[in-house]
C-alpha cells in the first residue's frame, strides 16, 4: 500500500474549469457562430461575452492544469515533497515529546516529522472543509499506515482557537494553511499557533507570508525577540529553497517563507 497525500491543487478544480472552459466556448459557437440569432446588438454583446469569459477560462485551466503538475507527488517536479521534506529537516522533537501540525490536510508533514522523530509524537489537526474535500482524517491515518508510522494521531480542530491549553507541544508546524484563512490580522492567528508551545519548544512555520496577507513580518519577527523568543528567523523559500523566482511568480507563490524560532 501507498500513500495518497493527493494534489495541493485538487483534480476536481482543474476538471471544473476545463469544463467551464469547454462551456463557455461551446456557448461562443452558438451565439457567435450559428444562426441562433440574428445579427445585431444582442449577438455582439454575447459573442464579445463569451468570447472573454472563454479566454480566461482557459488561461485559468491551463494554469490549474501546471499547479497540478509541478504539485503531484507522483510526477516530475514534486515540489510539494520537496517543501514538505524540506520543513521537517527543521523539526527536532526530543525523545518523548509532542508536535502538533496545523492545517495537516492529507498528513504529509505530520508524518514526515513524526518518521524523522521516531521517539516523540506529532498529532495533526484540520478543519478539512469543503475547500478541500478529498482531505480528511481517515485519509490521513491511512497514509501514516502505508508509510509504517505509528506516532501519530489526526483530530478535528480549528487554527483560529485551538483547544489546547498554554505550554502544551515541543514543536509546532505549518505549510501553507494561514493564508486560506479569511482574516485581517494572521499575525494574531501566528501568536494563537505559538502559544501552545511549552518555554524552549521550536516552531517551523511556511506560508505566503507577504505584506498584503500578513502585513510586515520582519517587524513580527522583532516582535516576538521582545518577547523572548529566541533565533526567530524569516527564510525566503522562493529564491531557490523551494522554488525558483520564476515558479514563486506564476504559481502565486511569491513571499513564501519560513518563520523559525524557539520560544
Amino acid at each position: 500500500m501507498k500513500p495518497d497525500y493527493k494534489n495541493w491543487m485538487p483534480k476536481g478544480m482543474v476538471l471544473g474549469s476545463a469544463i467551464g472552459a469547454g462551456v463557455s466556448i461551446l456557448l461562443l459557437i452558438v451565439f457567435g457562430c450559428t444562426p441562433l440569432l440574428s445579427s445585431g446588438g444582442v449577438k455582439t454583446v454575447l459573442t464579445i461575452v463569451f468570447a472573454v469569459l472563454s479566454l480566461l477560462m482557459v488561461v485559468m485551466t491551463i494554469w490549474m492544469f501546471l499547479m497540478y503538475r509541478a504539485f503531484s507527488y507522483n510526477g516530475k517536479r514534486q515540489m510539494s515533497r520537496q517543501i514538505i521534506e524540506g520543513l521537517a529537516q527543521h523539526v527536532h522533537i526530543p525523545d518523548g515529546g509532542v508536535g502538533l501540525d496545523v492545517g495537516c490536510g492529507s498528513g504529509a508533514l505530520t508524518i514526515a516529522c513524526a518518521k524523522r522523530n521516531p521517539n516523540a509524537s506529532m498529532v495533526g489537526i484540520d478543519r478539512w472543509g469543503k475547500e478541500y474535500a478529498s482531505f480528511n482524517q481517515a485519509l490521513c491515518e491511512k497514509n501514516a499506515k502505508a508509510e509504517g508510522v505509528k506516532n501519530t494521531s489526526f483530530k478535528q480542530g480549528n487554527a483560529v482557537k485551538l483547544e489546547y491549553d498554554d505550554g502544551v507541544f515541543d514543536v509546532v508546524t505549518s505549510n501553507y494553511v494561514y493564508h486560506n484563512i479569511p482574516s485581517s490580522d494572521r499575525q494574531k492567528i501566528l501568536l494563537e499557533t505559538l502559544r501552545t508551545l511549552k518555554k524552549g519548544g521550536s516552531f517551523v512555520i511556511h506560508d505566503i507570508m507577504s505584506q498584503g496577507k500578513y502585513g510586515d513580518m520582519e517587524a513580527f519577527a522583532g516582535k516576538l525577540r521582545a518577547l523572548g523568543y529566541e533565533k526567530v528567523e524569516l527564510l525566503d523559500t522562493t529564491q531557490g529553497l523551494f522554488m525558483t523566482p520564476f515558479e514563486a511568480m506564476w504559481m502565486g507563490l511569491s513571499g513564501s517563507k519560513i518563520l523559525i524560532g524557539k520560544k
